[in-house]
């Protein structure tokens, strides 16, 4: 390939990439489907503009999955996923079982070897992180009860990637009865290799990059991390283990640095880059043809990840402990695969468990599964929501609660107990809702008076006395339910004060129309706290200091 050749061919498949982002932007899909339709439009298999040499592009799809191993390797926190509980420890890994085992069916129908559809349903059991979290934030819901699970179901499917990193190839060269026998030497290896890299982790690592980052020198800071990287890749690559093992390896280096995140911050930006270029050259190997060829192993395969994956996800989540709503909305986040399922089916392919024909079916299942996530999941009919309201409300047969002049506390996190805490030292009665049930059980043993379900409710609300409050107290972190609730509650009682907490200037207008009378924003009254205090040593007249405080107060709040 000329240098000539190689840079129209960069040019286009960016271009392509460049392209496709804009259609998903203008049709609200993710960026991924915008780029696998790029791919495929500048693919062999479509008339038009093509690569002249693709393979050379796969390597740098290879090299964004890299950057996206090393990335989740960085963020991958050991402590959040034990915090996450029984959900996601648990929760993660039977999910992936079972949907396994459901892939076990459409096997036997399509005729496939055992290996291959272990390898399908591995395929299928991943959600896209990207994706999802992406949904998440442009809802405002990476806080709610379902966005946390998700998150925690996310982080504990990072680490089981990992994990089927070393199986299937441990499976593709297993003999009849071995299988087992080899996977478990693949883990010993794995195991071999994570202990040492725990411990220079805490130690080594994050003392010599502290040394260079004190320095003041980051391009050497960056170029160190970026070497531990490849070196990495190289160390396990050796030892006849995955790329992807390796990146999530150097990751977890670098992640015991207090400079991890400069890391994570200069590492992004190539890999969104180079993950797009992943995406494109995804997309070029798609074969419109064969998949109309192969539409029912298609059809089977959205099946599984859309219906199969909501049943198990949902079920296991419920039987976990939590809501039917929160089960519900979890489950249906997951109805969708990504980037790591190309990644297992990338794995398998290169190990010959996986036909050229359902490789293929893999990558459409995928864009399908998004595109349908994105319509379900994203933009959730009210209909949908006003039935998980009303079973959520069956569900917690308490009697409406006969108590009047209360204050209503809708939200029992950090603010609002604080709330409770200075209400109950003033014998002043108070209510609780809150979608946690065991936060309302426990209130209820204290004597306390609590509705468990969804603020935004009017049924719930109703229960909780709303119609009967001297003064509402709305303390939920995430915005849209807050918004409901205020919204509700305003249409309940017109004349019952609203004091209502918000993160983003930019809410404020919105929740005040909703009808709340003093909106409060906890940096912002940090930050006069902390202007009190500084006038306060500075020996600035105590009068003159609240003076300003009130006005800029009225600033902001205008």
């Amino acid at each position: 390939m000329t240098q000539i050749g190689f840079f129209a061919d960069l040019g286009l498949l960016l271009l392509a990439a460049l392209v496709g982002g804009v259609l998903a932007h203008l049709l609200r899909q993710p960026l991924i489907v915008g780029y696998l339709i790029g791919g495929i439009l500048i693919g062999p298999f479509t008339p038009g503009p093509t690569l002249s040499e693709p393979e050379v592009f796969r390597l740098f799809a290879e090299v964004g999955v890299v950057l996206l191993m090393f990335s989740i390797g960085i963020e991958f926190s050991v402590g959040d996923l034990f915090r996450a509980g029984r959900v996601g420890l648990l929760g993660a890994p039977l999910g992936i079982a079972l949907i396994m085992c459901m892939a076990l069916p459409i096997g036997w129908i399509f005729g496939w070897p055992l290996r291959q559809t272990l390898v399908v349903g591995a395929a299928a059991s991943v959600a896209s992180t990207m994706v999802l979290l992406k949904f998440l934030s442009e809802r405002g819901e990476l806080h709610s009860p379902h966005g946390r699970i998700l998150v925690a179901i996310t982080l504990a499917e990072d680490l089981v990637v990992v994990a089927m990193t070393v199986l299937i190839p441990a499976m593709a060269q297993a003999e009849p009865g071995s299988a087992l026998r080899l996977f478990l030497a693949g883990l010993l290896q794995a195991a071999l290799l994570l202990a040492p890299f725990l411990l220079l982790s805490r130690r080594l690592v994050p003392a010599l990059l502290d040394r260079i980052a004190r320095a003041g020198d980051m391009e050497l800071f960056f170029l160190i991390a970026m070497t531990i990287a490849i070196g990495t890749d190289a160390l396990t690559a050796s030892f006849g283990l995955s790329l992807a093992l390796g990146a999530f390896l150097a990751g977890l280096l670098i992640s015991g640095s207090e400079f991890a995140h400069e890391t994570l911050a200069r590492v992004l930006p190539i890999r969104d880059l180079f993950i797009a270029v992943f995406f494109v050259s995804i997309g070029t190997l798609i074969r419109p043809a064969s998949l109309v060829a192969e539409f029912p192993v298609v059809l089977a395969m959205v099946a599984l990840v859309v219906l199969g994956k909501f049943i198990v996800r949902a079920g296991t989540i419920r039987v976990l402990g939590s809501p039917v709503r929160t089960a519900v909305l979890a489950g249906l986040g997951v109805t969708q695969i990504g980037e790591f399922s190309y990644v297992l089916a990338g794995v398998g392919r290169q190990h010959g468990l996986l036909t050229g024909s359902v490789y293929d079916a893999i990558l459409a299942a995928s864009v399908l599964s998004i595109i349908i996530n994105a319509l379900i999941f994203r933009r959730s009919p009210e209909r949908l929501t006003r039935w998980l309201d009303r079973m959520e409300s069956l569900q917690d047969q308490v009697d409406p609660i006969p108590m009047t002049d209360h204050v209503l506390i809708c939200g029992l996190g950090r603010v609002g107990k604080h709330v409770a805490d200075a209400l109950g030292s003033f014998s002043i009665p108070y209510t609780i809702v809150d979608l946690n049930p065991r936060m309302t059980q426990e209130a209820r043993r204290r004597g306390v008076p609590a509705v468990f379900g969804d603020a935004g409710n009017e049924i719930v609300l109703r229960r909780a006395g709303a119609e009967r409050a001297r003064l509402a107290v709305v303390a939920i972190p995430d915005f849209d339910a807050a918004y409901r609730c205020v919204r509700v509650l305003r249409a309940l009682r017109s004349d019952v004060p609203i004091i209502a907490r918000i993160h983003e200037e930019s809410q404020r207008v919105p929740i005040q129309e909703a009808g709340a009378n003093e909106v409060i924003q906890p940096e912002i009254e940090a930050g006069l706290t902390i202007v009190r205090h500084s006038l306060d040593r500075l020996g600035i007249d105590h009068h003159d200091a609240r003076l300003y405080i009130e006005r800029i107060r009225e600033r902001w709040t205008e």
